[in-house]
């Protein structure tokens, strides 16, 4: 049976149950049953209308109403750190070039100055354009460039310190970054996303990747790549931590456009042998994101993968 301590939760920030008593209450609980960690998703605002394709759906489909409720996670990160005492508190994933990098940078040290060392940066480019106009952020087609960058620039400002930068997109003069995070030289830094350029960056910049919701057929090459991308800048395949986020539905086959069941969805049994794959495949730890139309169907779905699942992995 796996321990609850190779799962993390996300408590949802969008979505019909993304109200504050339930992402607390299921926060809480994760604390309480045993899970390590607990997870935000990153928007901001949706726009009313947009013509983006979602990358991971087969349609293209965001997988929420865009009038549902949604909070906006550094914020949300700020209650959770007082509401909590252990779990850890991460991102998966923080679009890096929503927010200016400076004062981002400052956020997340101060959270894990709150906290005590227990914040997780997972960082992403982002996929949604018109959110980007939106948040008047920097040239979505430079978005690499500018996740590149602000990574760089929040490790500086972790390290503490008298801090400058110069770079393509963003540049300031000295200032002091005091004091710097408590996990030294920063918070662990994972890399979202399923791209070759993710995978660059995961070697350049990250302490792991985070696989989202990424295709389980496609993982070998995808490790195989990265693997490949370590050796060839002569960092260790065995230092990068593996994570997967996993979309849980318990009971119900979600069937994709060829009419495969997509994974994480389906029986108890099916999910614990989706689960049994991605530790066989090296993955160390997995964050799950519980569907359902209510705060108990999120319950639910929580406590029948503690008592279903988990048994059969």
């Amino acid at each position: 049976m796996a321990s609850l301590t190779a799962f993390g939760l996300d408590v949802g920030i969008y979505g019909a149950t993304a109200e504050p008593e339930t992402i607390l209450r299921l926060a809480r609980h994760a604390e309480e049953a045993g899970f390590d960690s607990v997870w935000l998703a990153d928007h901001v605002v949706f726009p009313v209308s947009y013509a983006s394709r979602y990358p991971y759906s087969a349609g293209g489909a965001f997988p929420a109403q865009l009038s549902e409720p949604l909070m906006e996670p550094i914020a949300t990160m700020g209650v959770l750190v007082g509401a909590t005492r252990r779990v850890r508190i991460g991102t998966a994933v923080l679009v890096m070039p929503y927010r200016n990098p400076l004062l981002l940078a400052r956020m997340l040290v101060t959270l894990d100055r709150f906290s005590g060392g227990r914040i997780v940066l997972g960082a992403g480019v982002g996929w949604l354009e018109e959110e980007f106009k939106v948040l008047d952020s920097f040239d979505f087609k430079k978005r690499g460039r500018v996740t590149d960058e602000y990574i760089e620039i929040f490790k500086a400002i972790a390290a503490g310190g008298e801090v400058g930068y110069q770079g393509e997109t963003y540049a300031f003069e000295p200032v002091y970054s005091s004091p710097g995070s408590v996990q030294r030289p920063h918070p662990p830094i994972l890399i979202g996303g399923i791209a070759d350029a993710a995978l660059r960056r995961v070697v350049r910049h990250g302490d792991g990747w985070l696989a989202v919701f990424a295709p389980p057929s496609a993982l070998p090459e995808r490790l195989d790549v990265l693997r490949r991308l370590a050796e060839e800048a002569g960092r260790p395949f065995r230092d990068l931590s593996l994570v997967y986020k996993l979309f849980l539905q318990i009971g119900e086959a979600k069937r994709g456009a060829a009419g495969a069941r997509e994974t994480g969805t389906g029986s108890a049994a099916e999910i614990a042998d989706d689960v049994r794959r991605l530790f066989d495949l090296g993955f160390q730890k997995i964050i799950v994101r519980c569907r359902g139309a209510s705060a108990a169907d999120v319950m639910d779905q929580v406590a029948r993968f503690s008592d279903t699942v988990l048994p059969a992995v």
